[in-house]
């Protein structure tokens, strides 16, 4: 029976401590699938080698993260574990061995039960950012809220192949603000990272660039080949931009 209920515990208590550090690792810039990946990756030991990876072992805040999830990890496994074993071992009787299976399943459901619910995710959000803005030196940026992310709005990466309409075309050829659309940075395979980008800039087939805009843009401009049909659509997407902008200004004329 203890060895049940301390089963629940350790993982009702894993559950927070991924939680934490997944709401950690959006704070220092990281997206929130990535974060949510990496924290249960670090916790369970799996250890992914992704290009995720290489990005928080280049910054410190995110490797030290890492780090303390990977030590409390082990410990915790160790001890669900252990729990488990023991929860059908040491018991006598039947109805011991039920009440323990009772105890794992009810507590399995609720946690999974908490891990699924948005009032749940809500609510201890929350309580987490409070927590790490007063008693960790961790830069607590609401990422979401400065860049707008809603809306429509959000920031994406593509990966440019030799084909897309970006490719080997400079930024000011392509006139992407003109549709909206702004590029934040660009990623080149043994080159320093390239971060807001001037027009001279040259996107090269292999670069990984990230944007930012409305989402109907942003999936036409990755969708567009290098044929007649992408200077239609940017055309579209500019005559689109420029109503946008003009009802802004009589809406606030008007107000």
């Amino acid at each position: 029976m203890i060895a049940a209920i301390t089963l629940f515990l350790v993982v009702s208590i894993s559950a927070l401590i991924t939680k934490i550090a997944t709401i950690a690792l959006i704070h220092t810039g990281l997206s929130t699938d990535s974060a949510k990946f990496q924290s249960r990756s670090a916790y369970t030991g799996v250890g992914f080698t992704t290009s995720e990876s290489e990005k928080i072992m280049n910054h410190p805040v995110r490797r030290r993260i890492i780090f303390n999830l990977m030590i409390i990890g082990n410990a915790g496994i160790v001890t669900v574990m252990s729990s488990l074993i023991l929860t059908f071992i040491l018991p006598e009787t039947l109805a011991s061995k039920l009440y323990g299976l009772l105890i794992v399943v009810v507590g399995m459901a609720l946690v999974f039960w908490a891990i699924r619910s948005k009032w749940v995710d809500r609510a201890l959000s929350a309580v987490i950012n409070r927590m790490l803005k007063r008693y960790t030196d961790i830069d607590i940026q609401d990422f979401a809220a400065i860049l707008h992310l809603k809306d429509d709005f959000k920031i994406s990466e593509k990966l440019i192949l030799e084909k897309d309409w970006m490719a080997n075309k400079a930024i000011r050829d392509l006139n992407l603000r003109e549709e909206g659309l702004t590029i934040l940075g660009i990623d080149r395979h043994g080159d320093d990272y390239l971060g807001s980008p001037n027009g001279n800039a040259i996107i090269l087939p292999e670069d990984v660039i990230t944007v930012y805009g409305k989402s109907e843009v942003i999936n036409s401009v990755f969708n567009r080949k290098q044929d007649f049909k992408a200077e239609i659509e940017h055309k579209a997407f500019v005559k689109k931009e420029e109503e946008r902008l003009e009802e802004q200004t009589h809406s606030k004329k008007e107000n």
